[in-house]
């Protein structure tokens, strides 16, 4: 038997390759203190795991491990309903159903999973090749079922409820509508549920909520929005239902009541509709505001959509989603020469008796080719014409002297119009209560230099004069400057929600006036009043641009516009008025885009609307 050789002590010291190789070391400090961190990065990692297991993800696996006992089902809350200011319901909740798709309750065999998919894709009228596509992508951590349809017949609920084993879940719902279509889409937006960047922004928001997508749906969502309830069916090992327990009751959303005049909206809605169809055009725009507090009596554009068939509005060419009345940005035209005029007047460049003459253009010298001077139009020659007569007949070139100077005569020049723009808000938000609000763009001769390398020159000016050129500004802004001359230099936040109430009725919130700028400080009373009377002479004179409206039976002040875009392709009409002009109690904006004839396209929608108005709400009262 071979014994194994064990090396003496005495041998370790003489052999110096062996002590090289055995000898013992000490231990440095350092090395006991990375291994303490390491250890205790090990034990906290898995603390960590542990404590997220049990708290963090502890409602997941619970559910998750109900669902192997237990059928859950939400209980729908029905959303706030949106009132006008009359308490007309201008939402409703209709009843509906939604269906989910739950694959662990598909049969196992593969043939007969197959078979059950391929049912309810024919029972839905959706493709077999739809419903595998949204399972392989859907995140499946978030919720065990997946939405299929949340608007079906009778008939097909009927054959849902008939069929077996389909891995299905039928749940009572809800599908939000607008009592009428199309025109208020853009004022009260749509719904849809919610999906998992909505669930990653909001941890509140649950995979069976539905959240607004868009107007006062999305900007009030919070409160329009309830608590679904939760109702628990326990089920035995071979799943038969052995209890029913509600978990939690649906908790409807906030009421909310608004400043809206439905009726009006509607009647406004359809006159530009109507315009826009003698027109063969698409595309306008319709606002409403008491200019003597900022409350929104109706806004609304054409095409509006259908909240119920939101796919139809996704693949519109004419973009009925996008909101023109606040996101839109366009070249005011000459609804913007009462703010030049303001200016002018304010800056003592003018007083209300100085006239410039007008031969139809305004000629400047080119000092490189005399020959070719430069020409900027006016709309036709208006001889002499100070500012009351230069705002109602719309003359060019009035407004190019007074903006960028000619010959003797000074001009505002373009800093000191943009700081007038500014004055008025343009370069902010008006804060109107409804989401994707943009703001105008006010151009000068550095952004200028910068964008095109091209300096500032004295047509540039000449053409933000009137509304043309680089400068932009929304339409709920442009009708927010029009109210502040209307009553005498106050702008106001635009305001749509007046009351939010809870489900007993009481109000929860109230809403009052909010004052954006005080111009009254920058701008004296007879400033303001020789403007005001210009927009009066617009409408009342035979020259005036909107004498169309004259014989309407209330004073009625305005001021026309025409915007000349895409290299003076496109023409886009504007109207912009305040009526009783002594004493306003509405301000509207009317803009159909595209416009073959100029403003006076926009003239006749306003003669309507202001004519309906009267009648139906100013005549014999004081207040709308």
């Amino acid at each position: 038997m071979k014994h194994k050789r064990t090396i003496e002590f005495e041998e370790i010291l003489s052999d110096r390759e062996v002590e090289g190789s055995t000898r013992e070391v000490p231990i440095q400090e350092h090395t006991f203190f990375i291994y303490i961190i390491i250890v205790s990065l090990v034990i906290g990692i898995v603390i960590g795991d542990l404590f997220w297991l049990n708290v963090g993800k502890r409602t997941l696996y619970t559910e998750r491990a109900l669902d192997n006992v237990s059928d859950t089902k939400v209980k729908h809350s029905p959303r706030g309903i949106v009132y006008d200011r009359f308490d007309v319901a201008m939402t409703e909740n209709a009843p509906a159903f939604n269906v989910y798709l739950i694959p662990n309750k598909l049969p196992v065999e593969k043939e007969k999973r197959s078979e059950a998919i391929r049912r309810v894709a024919s029972i839905l009228n959706i493709s077999e090749w739809e419903i595998l596509n949204k399972i392989e992508k859907k995140d499946w951590t978030i919720s065990g079922k997946m939405l299929l349809s949340d608007d079906i017949t009778q008939d097909q609920l009927v054959a849902l409820s008939s069929s077996e084993y389909l891995g299905i879940s039928i749940e009572e719902s809800f599908k939000r509508a607008h009592t009428v279509p199309f025109a208020f889409s853009e004022l009260i937006g749509y719904t849809g549920l919610v999906n998992a960047k909505d669930i990653q922004k909001n941890e509140e928001l649950t995979i069976d909520d539905q959240i607004g997508r868009s107007g006062l749906e999305m900007y009030y969502d919070n409160f329009l929005r309830g608590i679904n309830g939760k109702e628990v069916l326990y089920k035995t090992a071979k799943g038969e239902i052995k209890n029913e327990k509600i978990e939690r009751e649906p908790k409807p959303g906030k009421d909310i009541s608004t400043f809206i005049d439905s009726e009006f909206q509607e009647y406004f809605y359809t006159k530009l509709k109507e315009q826009l169809i003698h027109l063969g055009r698409d595309v306008g725009i319709g606002i409403a505001i008491n200019p003597q507090n900022g409350e929104v009596l109706a806004l609304t554009s054409v095409p509006g959509f259908n909240s119920q068939k939101i796919g139809n509005a996704l693949v519109d060419a004419r973009r009925p989603l996008f909101s023109r009345t606040i996101s839109g940005v366009y070249n005011p035209g000459s609804t913007i020469k009462p703010l030049v005029a303001v200016a002018g007047l304010a800056e003592g460049l003018v007083t209300p008796t100085t006239s410039f003459f007008s031969s139809g253009m305004l000629e400047i010298p080119n000092p490189y080719n005399p020959s070719l001077p430069s020409r900027f139009p006016d709309n036709k020659a208006h001889g002499w014409v100070n500012v009351r007569s230069a705002i109602a007949r719309s003359s060019n070139v009035y407004f190019y002297i007074l903006g960028g100077g000619f010959q003797n005569q000074k001009g505002l020049g373009i800093y000191t119009l943009k700081k007038w723009w500014e004055l008025f808000g343009f370069s902010e938000k008006t804060n109107i209560d409804l989401p994707g609000e943009k703001t105008g763009f006010l151009p000068d001769p550095e952004w200028k230099e910068e964008e095109t390398g091209v300096p500032w020159r004295l047509g540039d000016t000449y053409h933000v004069s009137i509304g043309q050129g680089d400068f932009s500004i929304t339409p709920i802004g442009l009708l927010n400057y029009i109210s502040a001359i209307a009553n005498g230099g106050i702008l106001y936040k635009p305001r749509i929600v007046e009351s939010i109430f809870d489900s007993s009725q009481n109000e929860f919130l109230k809403t009052q006036p909010s004052v954006l700028k005080d111009l009254r400080t920058s701008i004296s009373k007879d400033v303001l009043h020789e403007v005001q009377e210009a927009m009066k002479d617009t409408v009342d004179m035979p020259y005036g641009t909107a004498y169309l409206l004259h014989d309407i039976p209330m004073s009625i002040a305005a001021k026309s516009g025409t915007a000349q875009v895409q290299n003076n392709r496109k023409t886009n009409a504007f109207f912009v008025g305040y009526a009783p002009a002594d004493n306003p109690r509405i301000a509207i904006l009317i803009l159909i885009e595209d416009s073959l004839e100029g403003s006076l396209n926009a003239t006749p929608v306003a003669r309507d609307v202001l004519l309906w108005y009267y009648n139906n709400r100013l005549k014999g009262s004081t207040s709308p």
